[in-house]
């Protein structure tokens, strides 16, 4: 039997799309969890996977009972990484 290389190409990228999808869906719900922002407004400000894992590293160094300079050293060391993040949730809180 021929294989349709068309429609298997078709399937994985709908396979993928799927799996990112539900991934998605996974991390907001968990950041949303420990957040004020619901699901969808995880989403909207961060659709990036990469971003809402930095949200969620963020949401970490702020919420850790350690006092407020390691907070503040933890966050410094991560600047660059959660600059945008920061941007954003600025943005949406202004």
């Amino acid at each position: 039997m021929a294989i349709d290389w068309d429609a298997f190409e078709k399937d994985v990228k709908s396979d993928a799309k799927a799996a990112a999808n539900e991934t998605n869906n996974n991390l907001s719900s968990r950041i949303s969890s420990v957040s004020k922002l619901n699901d969808e407004e995880i989403k909207e400000l961060f659709p990036n996977p990469e971003d809402a894992e930095k949200l969620a590293m963020l949401i970490k160094a702020v919420k850790t009972a350690d006092d407020k300079n390691k907070k503040l050293n933890e966050i410094m060391s991560n600047s660059e990484e959660v600059a945008g993040i920061l941007v954003r949730l600025i943005d949406k809180l202004t």
